[in-house]
């Protein structure tokens, strides 16, 4: 492919983008810019196709500011377009000199070689679906940064809430009974309780928004089948939905746990093995939302009203792996409480488990007959000896009426046999020593 491609490293900034192109048969890029303007970029990608007319082209940028609408109007003309993970493109520690040219040259040299990761570009919709929940999520913030104020400029009058908790419904009403004798500091909090009710008032409409987006055909089976686990109800269903969008480009659940950046991590050399903490390379904020779901899980593994509400008209296979998540995730927290972990450990071992969950319920209603048998042959692997041999029957299975063994249960045997058969061997040196030495 690389014999008959042309492939075009791209440093993109706000005002223009610097590009390096690399023909077939030459290492020496050809270099120029391009003005970040719509026109302008459609011109330049016309020009390359008159320009290569009998080639493929492909073009790589990395991740950032432009988004993927620079990656949309490349490709709309029909040239390939990549957007580049940033944090995965290979660095040299000996090169010490950075421009924008020598950037785009590295990007196209990179591309041209096969050593670079393309990120996954959603949709249109997809994506503005995941800045209305980022919207709301920076909202919550706006919110919590504004009350912290609010507390903090009573605390240096001296005057705190002796209630039970903060922003209750008694909270608030001593708040609007607080009157200083300064006017100013008066002027100043009214001020500070103008901008919260604003900031409550905006976080409540990005919930009814996201509560009216749920309920679209394209996202309701999805966030219903999700709002089965416990500790997951609509917002959170629809953001997950909204930052993983196609989720079929995770096959195992393995893969999702590591894309969140939820697995450990590993700096292991030789005989020496060194575990980490998690690599926290992903989405944080799918990692964010698992992780304040697994604090659920501390709680009995009974399905609480509002929970059954919730799972009320959903399939009978949604609910079962909802309450075997709950079950399973109740007794993980429990046992890794009790060994003395700290908290945070805990929690994130619990949501790394329930992104497995996550996984097995976006993948849909199972197919009939093809899931249970594939679990039985997951679980029961057998072990075929060959015909004749002493206990089995004519064509090397087990004799007739006896069930095959699993491998597990062979393995777990030969281990107890091995631990017996060295613990005789011990046994019998001992015997052979001379008294004065067992003494």
């Amino acid at each position: 492919m690389s014999d008959s491609t042309v492939f075009i490293g791209l440093d993109t900034h706000k005002k223009d983008h610097k590009a390096a192109l690399f023909v077939p048969g030459s290492d020496a890029p050809q270099e120029g810019t391009i003005r970040n303007e719509p026109a302008q970029i459609e011109r330049w990608v016309r020009r390359l196709q008159r320009k290569f007319p009998s080639q493929a082209i492909v073009v790589a940028y990395e991740a950032g500011v432009c988004g993927f609408d620079l990656q949309r109007r490349i490709r709309r003309p029909g040239v390939d377009c990549k957007v580049i993970a940033p944090s995965l493109i290979p660095i040299r520690p000996g090169q010490r000199v950075h421009t924008d040219r020598r950037d785009a040259a590295g990007i196209g040299r990179y591309l041209r070689d096969g050593q670079l990761t393309e990120v996954f570009a959603p949709n249109e919709q997809q994506e503005a679906l995941r800045d209305l929940c980022r919207s709301r999520e920076a909202a919550v913030e706006d919110l919590r940064r504004t009350r912290q104020r609010v507390l903090k400029f009573l605390l240096r009058r001296g005057l705190q809430y002796t209630g039970s908790k903060h922003w209750t419904q008694g909270h608030l009403a001593w708040l609007g009974g607080i009157r200083l004798e300064a006017p100013l500091a008066q002027e100043v909090l009214g001020g500070l309780l103008l901008e919260m009710e604003h900031r409550q008032e905006r976080v409540a409409q990005g919930d009814r928004r996201l509560q009216a987006v749920a309920q679209e055909p394209e996202y309701r089976q999805a966030v219903g089948w999700l709002r089965c686990l416990q500790g997951v109800d609509t917002i959170t269903a629809i953001c997950l939905l909204a930052e993983l969008y196609s989720f079929g480009r995770f096959p195992s659940p393995r893969q999702l746990m590591s894309y969140l950046g939820m697995t450990p991590s590993e700096d292991s050399s030789g005989l020496a093995v060194r575990k980490g903490p998690i690599t926290k390379a992903g989405n944080r904020r799918v990692r964010r939302l698992l992780t304040e779901a697994a604090w659920h899980p501390r709680h009995r593994s009974t399905a609480s009203k509002a929970l059954r509400s919730r799972r009320e008209g959903q399939p009978a296979w949604a609910i079962a792996i909802a309450q075997k998540a709950q079950e399973r995730l109740h007794r993980r927290f429990g046992r890794l409480s009790q060994r003395g972990m700290p908290a945070n450990k805990v929690v994130m071992a619990v949501a790394r488990e329930m992104a497995g969950f996550v996984w097995a319920l976006l993948q849909g209603p199972p197919s009939p007959g093809v899931p249970g048998a594939l679990r039985e042959s997951r679980k029961r692997r057998t072990v075929r000896l060959s015909p004749g041999a002493p206990g089995r029957g004519p064509a090397g299975g087990p004799p007739e009426g006896r069930p095959p063994v699993p491998v597990g249960r062979l393995a777990a045997l030969g281990s107890l046999a091995s631990v017996a058969l060295s613990s005789a061997r011990v046994a019998g040196a001992y015997a052979a020593l001379p008294l004065a030495v067992k003494r």
